[in-house]
């Protein structure tokens, strides 16, 4: 079957598809070298225009990636005249509400921090975020002021960031398993997942069987289909969910070949994985530029372990991401020393017209 796959970042979802059979093609932002290796494709700035470069793609089906969950407009354009392998459009405000998600938490047994769309008379412990964002991407503290139509306050919970992986099929889920979310220094932006999470035997049980809880709830109350994650903290006592990502979120690749597969058979209700919620131990770090650089020839990463290569000579500014690196015997701290001497070991990219 000929799929188009269309994400922000489009690498990992066609990797995963193409590893299980199917026939990729690939709309994304970056293009990739690894990406374009496995699957032709195009690029663009922005999620408006790789929706409207889908148009002129001859697939069968198409599976979205991170970045359109927020858009339900965008999912209806990408499945037009196709089959749909993920999250219908029509319930995806619902899963991204976060009033909604917290009347799902408590139902599971779990808790959702306190969120306000208006400005609370103390300023203590509140976080400012976007309502519908992605990632962490635009999280800060509240220090006072209005909030934007767009944003929403919700109270800082203390605790260890994690995310349940899960396929649902419109009505059950089966938990694949938990992950622990890395995230960046002084910050809330997302860097990369670890299995198993770093907590006692006891504490890891029980924080799987929670968000297990939480994601058979969440796909009873929403319709969530395929592949989906719920992001968490666990504080050592309780979960405190934070959202829910209705599409394949990207601890998804931590899972091995065969996901790609389980995410369609529960799109289609053909069936969910047998799963015991234990992960296989692995790393995954993205690489954020600390300088604005210039990309190295492929061949200069070290082999086997680099995913989302850019092309040589690509400028990649500061704070973007630069490549993935996945390992399944390197800890964290390894792969983040190893991170930092490659990235401080590219050149810094010449000032146009110099």
């Amino acid at each position: 079957m000929r799929v188009l796959v269309v994400a922000v970042s489009a690498r990992m979802l066609a990797e995963l598809a193409v590893a299980d059979g199917y026939t990729v093609t690939t709309l994304d932002r970056f293009g990739d070298v690894d990406l374009r290796a496995i699957a032709p494709g195009a690029t663009a700035e922005n999620n408006d225009a790789l929706a409207a470069l889908a148009s002129g793609v001859d697939a069968d089906a198409v599976a979205y990636g991170g970045g359109f969950e927020n858009r339900p407009d965008l999912v209806r354009a990408l499945a037009d005249g196709r089959e749909l392998l993920g999250t219908a459009p029509e319930r995806l405000a619902a899963v991204r509400d976060p009033w909604a998600v917290s009347a799902a938490a408590r139902a599971a047994g779990a808790r959702f921090p306190e969120t306000r769309a208006s400005v609370p008379s103390d300023r203590g412990g509140w976080l400012r975020k976007p309502r519908l964002g992605g990632g962490g991407r635009g999280v800060r503290a509240w220090r006072g002021g209005s909030l934007r139509p767009t944003e929403v306050l919700q109270l800082r919970i203390d605790g260890l960031p994690c995310s349940a992986l899960a396929i649902g099929d419109g009505r059950h889920a089966a938990l694949l398993g938990v992950t622990e979310q890395l995230v960046r220094p002084r910050g809330f932006q997302w860097m990369g997942n670890l299995t198993p999470p770093r907590l006692p035997t006891g504490e890891t049980d029980e924080l799987t069987g929670r968000l297990r809880a939480v994601c058979a709830e969440v796909a009873a109350r929403f319709g969530v289909s395929g592949a989906f994650g719920v992001d968490a903290v666990w504080d050592g006592r309780e979960v405190w969910v934070l959202e829910v990502n209705p599409r394949p979120p990207a601890s998804l690749e931590l899972f091995g070949p065969g996901c790609f597969e389980a995410h369609v058979h529960g799109v289609r209700g053909l069936g969910l994985p047998r799963a015991d919620g234990r992960a296989p131990a692995g790393v995954k770090l993205v690489l954020f530029a600390d300088r604005t650089v210039s990309a190295p020839d492929p061949d200069w990463w070290p082999e086997g372990l680099v995913r989302d290569v850019p092309h040589a000579g690509e400028v990649i500014r500061r704070g973007a991401p630069v490549c993935t690196l996945i390992s399944a015997g390197a800890t964290v701290a390894e792969l983040t020393e190893l991170g930092a001497r490659l990235l401080n070991a590219l050149p810094d990219a010449v000032p146009a017209g110099v």
